[in-house]
């Protein structure tokens, strides 16, 4: 037992100085294991990833790569966790993500009245009824989502897309034709209403997932792209697009944010004027802040229509 602890300890102390001190907590998931090192592994692949094909990847690469998209499909890892009330990425899980296109050749994909034709499985594909009641969501027909994104009990996907390594909380509504992105994370109670669009991490490759806090409503054909964090109790209006450089005005305040929407912001869309005074430009405006408490009692619509006040 010792000895145990002592290899773990110098397993993690290593890892803290090599990638960090949260991924050695994952780190040390993996230490004692017959298989090699699991991040090890997958830092090396994705540092030689233009040699990878389909043919040429070695098989214990396959297998540390297979063996990450089964752990975000079933929810044991995440590519973002919040630690320490800081959302953390586990680069590595992302570069997993990545590293399993280049593993896999397309196949035929078998659909209700087509087929399809693509390097990445459905995640649905071989489910049973008794697994969908055992993992306790629901799917409306045409809703896909592939193989290696993680869903918890009492979600209800409408037909909408969630792509590999997205994670969607429980009790999460995804609505109609609304997109979650490659490895997007999104808390729990959350409303994804018609058309919204979460940006995912892929196409074009960004450094960090877009992150939606829990208990959030996102507004018809809204798009939160390009790693901005939405925090918790966000109310997001209908139609309202934000990237990193989109200007997140706080009214009250006056204060200018860029990629991350505070917690309990209430935000619409709106325009700023330019420093010369002859055009505005698109910014989202923070108009108040709602705390949960008044979330949980107050109907969306009634938040939305009151800005004025």
């Amino acid at each position: 037992m010792f000895l145990q602890s002592a290899v773990i300890f110098f397993g993690v102390l290593l890892a803290r100085l090599k990638y960090g001190k949260t991924n050695a907590v994952l780190f040390t998931t993996y230490i004692g294991s017959s298989m090699s090192n699991l991040q090890a592994i997958i830092e090396a692949a994705f540092e030689k990833r233009a040699e990878i094909t389909p043919k040429t990847v070695d098989a214990e690469t396959r297998a540390a790569i297979e063996e990450v998209i089964e752990g975000l499909d079933s929810g044991k890892y995440r590519v973002a966790e919040k630690i320490a009330g800081e959302w953390v990425t586990h680069q590595w899980l992302k570069k997993a993500v990545l590293l399993s296109f280049r593993i896999n050749d397309n196949q035929i994909i078998d659909g209700a009245e087509t087929k399809y034709y693509d390097k990445v499985a459905l995640k649905f594909a071989d489910y049973t009824e008794e697994r969908f009641t055992e993992e306790g969501f629901r799917v409306v027909p045409s809703a896909t989502v592939r193989k290696g994104a993680y869903i918890s009990k009492n979600c209800v996907l409408m037909p909408s897309y969630v792509n590999i390594g997205a994670y969607v909380g429980e009790g999460t509504m995804v609505d109609t034709w609304a997109t979650v992105g490659s490895c997007a994370q999104i808390g729990k109670n959350v409303h994804l209403s018609g058309g919204v669009g979460i940006g995912g991490v892929l196409e074009p490759l960004q450094a960090n997932p877009t992150i939606i806090g829990d208990n959030c409503f996102i507004g018809a054909r809204s798009e939160v792209v390009e790693g901005v964090i939405v925090e918790d109790g966000c109310v997001i209006s209908m139609g309202v697009f934000i990237g990193q450089s989109t200007k997140i005005y706080d009214r009250e305040t006056g204060e200018i944010h860029y990629g991350r929407v505070p917690a309990g912001s209430v935000v619409v869309s709106g325009s700023l004027p330019s420093k010369c005074g002859k055009y505005s430009l698109y910014c989202a405006v923070i108009v108040k802040k709602v705390d949960a408490k008044t979330l949980g009692k107050v109907g969306i619509n009634e938040l939305l229509r009151s800005i004025e006040e």
